[in-house]
């Protein structure tokens, strides 16, 4: 438990190779004493993949600590440029290989969030018992969605589905996008890789976030019904849960 003026943040995570790969290309991190946390979903296989979430999370791991949500982003931004130049020369060192990671990054100082986010990882909100999803994903089949031009149920089986539209390391700067809001006693964020939600429908990770327990709690279950389901993918989930913090005499 990490506290701050305002809020405790009870924080969990798990990851996992999943029932299918070989190896890991997901990686987490969580800082909140920065008020930071991540997920970064690697592409591009051995020396590629795992190396591309890792410099991400290397990078952010030292970001220090912030003087306001500004100054927060402004650091995650620098230190995403240096990961995006490593990925880079990582893919040069492959003869032109398409190296990268997706991103979600939840952002918190005082009473107010940020989540930045590149490609299909996502962050939910469970607040007052309802589950909302803050991201929308980067990828061919979403943008479908929004045009109108398939339908949920189409999508759900559209053979490239899984293409992404963004990543951190594939374009010469990171690309991100944004969305914020307060911070409220009792909210629950959620972040995951798409290794979770390729198995776990919304509804459902809201019907389990409705239960009292704690935030490693959450994570484990999710990541256990998962493998359960069969876990195609590597799968990530790191809960955040805001606590009032105790009001001192």
């Amino acid at each position: 438990m990490s506290e701050t003026d305002l809020f405790l943040f009870d924080t969990g995570q798990r990851t996992d190779v999943g029932r299918v790969r070989d190896h890991n290309e997901d990686a987490y991190l969580a800082r909140p004493d920065a008020g930071l946390w991540v997920v970064a979903d690697g592409m591009g296989g051995h020396a590629a993949g795992d190396f591309a979430s890792l410099a991400i999370t290397g990078e952010l791991g030292q970001i220090g600590v912030p003087g306001s949500l500004d100054d927060l982003q402004a650091r995650v931004f620098e230190r995403l440029g240096r990961a995006t130049m490593a990925i880079r020369s990582r893919s040069q060192a492959l003869g032109g290989a398409t190296v990268g990671a997706t991103l979600v990054a939840l952002l918190l100082y005082e009473d107010e969030f940020a989540c930045l986010w590149a490609g299909d990882s996502r962050v939910y909100l469970m607040r007052g018992g309802t589950l909302f999803r803050l991201t929308e994903d980067h990828t061919e089949v979403q943008a479908l969605l929004n045009a109108g031009a398939i339908t949920e149920a189409e999508a759900r089986t559209w053979p490239r589905r899984n293409v992404i539209t963004r990543a951190i390391g594939v374009t010469d700067l990171p690309e991100c996008e944004r969305s914020s809001g307060r911070v409220e006693a009792g909210d629950l964020f959620i972040l995951c890789s798409d290794g979770l939600t390729g198995h776990i429908e919304d509804n459902e990770i809201e019907q389990m976030a409705k239960a009292p327990r704690s935030a490693q709690a959450l994570c484990d279950e999710l990541v256990a019904l998962t493998l359960e389901r069969g876990a195609h993918d590597n799968v990530t989930a790191v809960a955040v849960r805001c606590h009032p913090a105790p009001v001192l005499d």
